[in-house]
Formats: C-alpha cells, sequence, structure tokens
C-alpha cells in the first residue's frame, strides 16, 4: 500500500510539472509572438550607397520599397510611408507585392501618394495579383519551386493600382525596357514580370541607336523575387544594380545567425541587405528589400524589423 502510494503521489508530481511546462511554454510563445507583431511596425530606413554612375554625374537618391502588403486600416503603416516623402528622393523603385487584401487598394494609394510625386517604376508580384491564403507555417522551411497561379477567384484589383502608378508617371517594367531621363542622365531601365510565378521574361535593354551605348548612362534591373535564373541574366546583360524584394529577409530570422528561409532559391544570408551577383565573370550590386509589410496571416517579424531602403548612386572614382 505504502509503494502504491508513492508511486501515485510520484505521477501526481510528474504531471503537476508537465502542466507546469505546457503553461510556460505556452506564456513565452505568446511573448514571441507578441514581440513579433510589435516588431512588424518598427519601420525603420536603411541607407546604402553605390559608385555606379559615370564620372562627373551628381549622385541620385533611389529609395526601393517592396512588400508592402496593405491591409485596409493600417494608419501606423500609411503614415511612414507618407513621411518618406519628405527625403525627396530622386526616384522611387516599388518591387511589388503591394496588397494583402482586395480592399485595399485605396489604403495603398493613400499612403503612397506623397511619394508618386516623384519619379518611379514598379514591377509587380504575386500579391499583387492574387490575394494571400492561411498556410502551414512550416512550409516555408522547405525549399521553395515557386507557386502556380492561384485561382481567379483569387485575383485582386491590381488594375486599379496599375492606373494609379502610371497615372502619376510610374513606370510599369513587367518584361519591359525603357530609358528615361534623371538629373541630366539616361536612366536604361530592364524589369520582369513576378518570377515567383513564373511570368518573367527578360526583355533586355532598350533599343536605341547604334552609338547610345556610348552615351552616359546607368542600367538599373528590377525583380520582385530574387531568382537566380533572374539574376543571371541581368549580370551576363551587365546590369549596373539589381532591386528586388520578396524575401521579407526571411520575416523570423535567428539572432546572430539571420534569415532561415529565402522563399526561393536566393541563398539565405543575402535574404536582406546589399551584396555582389555574380555571373559568367560579371558583378553586378544586387539590394534585396526585407519589404514593409507581411501577409495578413503571418503579421510578425523576429530579428528582421520592415525597411525601406535609400540607395544614393553616386560617380565612379
Amino acid at each position: 500500500m505504502v509503494e502504491q502510494n508513492n508511486f501515485a503521489s510520484a505521477l501526481r508530481h510528474a504531471s503537476g510539472t508537465a502542466a507546469l511546462a505546457a503553461t510556460g511554454a505556452l506564456a513565452i510563445g505568446g511573448a514571441l509572438v507578441g514581440y513579433g507583431m510589435l516588431e512588424a511596425q518598427k519601420f525603420g530606413l536603411r541607407h546604402e550607397s553605390l559608385k555606379v554612375l559615370p564620372r562627373g554625374y551628381g549622385d541620385i537618391k533611389v529609395l526601393h520599397l517592396s512588400d508592402i502588403h496593405m491591409v485596409p486600416g493600417q494608419e501606423a503603416k500609411t503614415q511612414w510611408l507618407g513621411g518618406l516623402a519628405d527625403l525627396k528622393p530622386d526616384f522611387v523603385i516599388n518591387t511589388g507585392d503591394n496588397l494583402s487584401h482586395r480592399k485595399a487598394v485605396p489604403a495603398l494609394i493613400k499612403a503612397l501618394e506623397p511619394l508618386m510625386a516623384f519619379p518611379g517604376a514598379f514591377v509587380p508580384g504575386s500579391n499583387c495579383y492574387y490575394a494571400p491564403k492561411l498556410k502551414n507555417p512550416f512550409r516555408y522551411l522547405a525549399p521553395s519551386t515557386g507557386t502556380p497561379n492561384p485561382a481567379p477567384r483569387d485575383q485582386l484589383p491590381f488594375e486599379e493600382m496599375h492606373r494609379a502608378f502610371g497615372g502619376a508617371g510610374w513606370i510599369n517594367m513587367s518584361n519591359r525596357a525603357h530609358s528615361t531621363v534623371l538629373n541630366g542622365l539616361r536612366l536604361d531601365l530592364t524589369g520582369v514580370d513576378d518570377p515567383h510565378i513564373d511570368r518573367d521574361l527578360f526583355a533586355g535593354w532598350p533599343r536605341g541607336s547604334s552609338s547610345s551605348s556610348q552615351a552616359p548612362h546607368v542600367r538599373i534591373a528590377l525583380t520582385h523575387a530574387p531568382y537566380q535564373r533572374v539574376l543571371d541574366q541581368f549580370t551576363e546583360a551587365k546590369a549596373d544594380v539589381i532591386f528586388a524584394g520578396h524575401t521579407h529577409g526571411g520575416q523570423v530570422c535567428i539572432p546572430g545567425y539571420g534569415a532561415l528561409v529565402s522563399n526561393c532559391d536566393l541563398p539565405t544570408w543575402r535574404a536582406r541587405g546589399l551584396s555582389d551577383w555574380e555571373y559568367n565573370g560579371n558583378t553586378v550590386p544586387l539590394n534585396v528589400s526585407a519589404g514593409v509589410g507581411t501577409s495578413r496571416f503571418a503579421p510578425i517579424r523576429f530579428a528582421c524589423p520592415p525597411e525601406a531602403v535609400m540607395v544614393t548612386l553616386a560617380a565612379r572614382d
């Protein structure tokens, strides 16, 4: 009888310990989620500088936005984005995934309207075309091979957004090449539609006269998702700089280590920031934005706060 009582007492103790451990784990998990939701609101500005312009030309300030994932009612994000106009960029580049809700276009345009007073260019991401879905978060730990186009019922009103961008003078660079002049320098732009849903088709560079390549210019390439095949095409074509988004910087990172995933075939250490992409003997600076927002189904960030990037293009030495 004594042994039975001792066994019952030990069992009760073990059960109590397990319950306390489970309660503690839930508390820690809740705290991490709460922190992640707060970090997703800690908008910041990263500064970079690249010497890619012809000698003798003044600096060009390029504001790089990506992965806004707008949802109606996000007033803090709206005010922060609008306030970026105080930086007075010379050019705005938007690398897609602007929406996370089918009714978010008016909110997005309200947020970006102050910035649309400046020249700009954009490429779409899949979450410009299609609404995000609730997914098992562990799927993001698996290697990404892209996603097929979702069903038509998931389509977002991207045409409305593109009309607003175009009406402000922003150039749609989806599978297109275009030249424009800024501060007396020719900007040769090329861009692709979202490689993550297999819409990319490299258009090369703008065609001009036989001597156009001799005139002072800078070559800027845009993509939403930085898949290696696209980066290789841009690099082989001798772009001067590549802008991309999509990765969210990993979104949930390990402090001191970095991103666990890039949501494409880009190495995870390149999921955020400026690095050099090398291919076939050529090297091109690649700027990957960690993005401004998140999917509305996963509104957290950890060790990876949201950002816009001000890239100052300066003259070569």
